[in-house]
């Protein structure tokens, strides 16, 4: 009995020297700051919603600062990032104002807590100036905000998006002084789910490769 082989048809749709290239690995490094973020977000836009910006009450007292805290945290975790990708430069400004931007930041978390436990005094000037580091820490997010899209040190949407998130505090606080808390605190609330929620899964999907080489965005 004969025996015959028959070789397999030649790939046409394959062009001449191209061959099959595997991506190189790559790692997420930034995924718990993102989603820390995300979640902060998500959760204080939901505080907002259901008791506005006030303080009145348990709900407001508990909830509302629970909320704030966890975003305020979240916040702290992008700051980290920002620090780690020298997204604003890598010179001493740069490096200074993210320093400047965390204690405020820090600063603002501790008026949350006081906040939080009921122990805010307006009429204490001290309580007062801690107060106003709330409003300043997210003023300086937006400046930031802008460093990043002029700097370029990131890539794609995450240059700009930033200063989409950030401006938080300059669209809501005068909305707050212009049409009162009634929409104020709606405006807040969808800024922070199509600013800072999102900001968030974006730095999360950062990816850079296994081999320590440049950074690729997702």
């Amino acid at each position: 009995m004969a025996l015959t082989q028959t070789p397999a048809p030649a790939r046409s749709d394959v062009r001449s020297g191209q061959h099959a290239t595997t991506p190189p690995p790559v790692d997420r490094p930034y995924l718990r700051h993102g989603t820390m973020l995300t979640v902060g977000a998500v959760a204080w836009a939901a505080m907002i919603a259901a008791f506005g910006f006030e303080n009145d009450g348990p709900g407001g007292q508990y909830g509302h600062n629970a909320g704030a805290l966890l975003f305020q945290l979240g916040v702290l975790a992008l700051l980290r990032v920002l620090w780690r990708t020298n997204a604003i430069g890598d010179g001493r400004l740069a490096r200074f104002v993210l320093r400047a931007e965390t204690v405020a930041l820090s600063v603002a978390i501790v008026s949350t807590l006081s906040d939080f436990f009921g122990i805010t005094n307006l009429d204490n000037p001290v309580s007062l100036a801690i107060d106003m580091f709330w409003p300043l820490s997210m003023l300086g997010m937006f400046l930031i905000g802008i460093r990043i899209a002029v700097a370029g040190r990131w890539k794609g949407l995450s240059r700009f998006y930033p200063m989409v998130a950030e401006s938080w505090a300059v669209v809501t606080v005068p909305t707050l002084g212009i049409l009162g808390p009634g929409v104020a605190r709606w405006v807040g609330a969808a800024h922070l789910l199509v600013g800072y929620a999102v900001l968030g899964r974006i730095v999360a999907r950062k990816t850079v490769p296994v081999d320590g080489t440049e950074p690729v965005e997702a």
